[in-house]
């Protein structure tokens, strides 16, 4: 069939065709894995008549609507319905789908009625024993999965020498889990008034497989009557979802977005500049500086070179519960960026350069 280009409706026509096209290719930029937790015949947690896997899978559902009402986002859920999903498939579904982010969600419980709060974990390693439990809960679903033994490679989730053998799968994306996992929890603090117990690391199998920055969070504790039942309300459930959303938007924004948006962002929630910096530079605080974030930990390192892996010219800046470490200084761009690659080469393949200039900081795109 020949088709006469000069007819103006077709050409109207194959113009709309071509643009609805490219706005196609950009739409959906950013695929997040929404994981509601347990499922089936695994209820998770069940206190005073409230279930772990119906709050999980609802919370969930309204974490997904809000992040929809922006088009970059593709949400994959990885139940939507109360079915039981192994647990080794839900990274895989992340894995598969090249995801940007991958966020469980669940809720706690322990035998005392009495503790309370929301906390955050990403993938790591602890000594803590309130962690430890919590690893073995979330991660005993295993033994309801046939084969568990051959699937997981003899991983027993009741042995504690097994969670500290776990070991990440993508270190690199460490950072980022605890910068999402700060935010999350910065707003249920600040925007919710929920007590936060912070931002931990643990060696769950769900975060250990997948291959993107990963969080799993605990919306807090069923056993506890009156956190339970706030959070199996509707209200709580949409209080909750927003504010999750709403730290998943920002951490997309300043990570994918244009370095504008990221240092707007950026400058409000990180304004402690370390001691060693202000010294350096005396009461010339207008100067811009360079150093290169090779780290970020909830916990407070000292400043010696055999926790950075033999780097000295170690500063942190504490940002929302965490502190940022950072290696060098300079303020030649040229030098930050040898700097740089000097830091990837001991070992910390994340590392990026940050700007620092008036007490505020940004990352350098």
């Amino acid at each position: 069939m020949k088709i006469n280009y000069r007819n103006p409706l077709l050409s109207v026509i194959l113009m709309l065709v071509l643009c609805n096209s490219v706005f196609s290719q950009k739409k959906h930029s950013f695929t997040i894995i929404l994981d509601a937790g347990h499922g089936g015949k695994d209820p998770g947690n069940t206190y005073h008549g409230y279930k772990e896997k119906e709050i999980a899978l609802k919370t969930t559902l309204k974490v997904g609507e809000y992040l929809e009402k922006d088009r970059d986002f593709k949400i994959i859920y990885t139940r939507t319905t109360d079915v039981f999903i192994d647990l080794e498939k839900r990274p895989k579904i992340a894995n598969k789908a090249n995801a940007k982010l991958f966020v469980s969600i669940h809720c706690n419980s322990v035998k005392n009625f009495g503790p309370s709060g929301t906390e955050t974990f990403v993938m790591g390693l602890s000594r803590s024993d309130m962690n430890i439990e919590v690893a073995k809960n979330e991660n005993s679903v295993i033994l309801l999965e046939k084969n568990y033994k051959e699937k997981y490679l003899g991983f027993d989730p009741k042995k504690p020498e097994s969670l500290i053998g776990l070991k990440m799968m993508q270190e690199e994306n460490l950072n980022s889990s605890i910068d999402l996992a700060t935010k999350i929890q910065g707003n249920f603090t600040k925007h919710l008034n929920r007590h936060s117990r912070g931002v931990k690391q643990q060696p769950l199998w769900v975060l250990d497989a997948a291959y993107m920055p990963s969080v799993l969070i605990e919306l807090g504790f069923l056993s506890n009557k009156e956190e339970g039942a706030f959070l199996n309300s509707d209200e709580g459930q949409e209080k909750m979802a927003k504010g999750i959303a709403e730290a998943i938007i920002r951490y997309k924004n300043e990570y994918f977005g244009d370095a504008k948006n990221y240092s707007e962002v950026s400058q409000k929630s990180e304004t402690i500049i370390s001691k060693k910096t202000k010294d350096t530079k005396g009461d010339n605080s207008n100067d811009t500086v360079y150093k290169v974030q090779i780290a970020v930990s909830p916990r407070k390192l000292s400043l010696v070179s055999s926790n950075f892996k033999g780097l000295k010219n170690i500063s942190s800046m504490q940002g929302d519960s965490i502190y940022k470490y950072m290696y060098g200084e300079t303020s030649d761009i040229s030098e930050a960026k040898k700097m740089e690659k000097e830091a990837k080469n001991k070992g910390y393949s994340d590392a990026f350069i940050v700007q620092i200039k008036d007490g505020k900081s940004s990352r350098v795109r």
